[in-house]
């Protein structure tokens, strides 16, 4: 007798789908004829510095990346391999030894599940699986000696499952102060668990979540717009960019950090902003 078909599900991980083998169970490695896909990317942004760091699995290959974008000196330090060991993303951590880009990066984050989205997306009769978190991430960093504080909002971004085999997103995640003082923090996507009702886009205000509804990027990145009304509007500053070609798979992504201006559903107005934007396509 063949497995029950996923279902669809949003919501904070309690009632989830329980026939299937998410996270932290590890589902097979390949289901059907898709290879499993897991990541965990933690973006931590502030006004002065902003950073990023990744931990992903395709199959049986990895890669690892982390980035540090230094507003003040204009200064973007990064690093992307396909290998393990330099990059540490485990619960409630970012910690990164990369002796040849002299860069040391100790930082803590305050996981709290109440901040938790999960989403499962049908994908035939298999399935893709996220979870986001926002909360506080601080700590230090040390680049070519020099070290520099870290405290802002952490993005939290768990991934599995099975995605199609040529996959392409667009997504916004950033934070920023309301003019009435709440702090805002947001993660937008199209092209990844993006169906109807069950999406993933979520508005966090003061680290309480709340769903959102389809959105649309402009193809330059310049802007993402909201059905329920508002455009946060980017202005690039630096930009991450990596291509892979390992046959059987391809990835080739942007990924630019900058400021957002601009309202969010409600008419809620932004003060100031700060973030990524993200285009990706991958053959996996």
């Amino acid at each position: 007798m063949s497995a029950p078909p996923p279902v669809a599900y949003r919501g904070d991980g309690t009632g989830r789908p329980a026939h299937l083998p998410l996270p932290p169970a590890r589902a097979p490695m390949v289901r059907g004829l898709r290879l499993r896909k897991t990541w965990r990317y933690v973006g931590i942004w502030s006004p002065a510095v902003s950073v990023c760091a990744a931990s992903v699995a395709v199959g049986p290959l990895r890669q690892e990346f982390w980035g540090v974008w230094h507003r003040a000196e204009g200064r973007m330090t990064e690093h992307t391999r396909l290998l393990a060991g330099r990059v540490d993303v485990s619960p409630g951590r970012v910690r990164v030894r990369d002796a040849a880009r002299r860069a040391e990066l100790d930082l803590v984050l305050e996981e709290d599940p109440r901040t938790a989205v999960e989403v499962v997306t049908p994908v035939g009769r298999a399935w893709t699986w996220t979870r986001k978190q926002v909360v506080r991430g601080h700590g230090s960093i040390r680049l070519d000696g020099r070290r520099l504080a870290v405290d802002g909002v952490a993005l939290i971004d768990d991934n599995a499952g099975y995605h199609p085999r040529l996959t392409r997103w667009w997504w916004s995640g950033g934070t920023g102060r309301l003019t009435d003082g709440r702090l805002a923090a947001w993660s937008l996507i199209v092209g990844l668990n993006d169906t109807l009702p069950h999406i993933e886009n979520t508005l966090w205000l003061d680290g309480v979540p709340q769903a959102l509804g389809p959105v649309r990027f402009e193809p330059d990145l310049s802007a993402v717009h909201l059905a329920e009304g508002g455009t946060l509007r980017f202005s690039a500053e630096a930009e991450r960019a990596s291509t892979t070609d390992l046959f059987v798979v391809r990835s080739a992504y942007r990924q630019p950090f900058g400021t957002y201006t601009g309202t969010l559903p409600g008419g809620l107005q932004l003060t100031g902003g700060v973030g990524v934007m993200e285009d990706h396509t991958a053959l996996w």
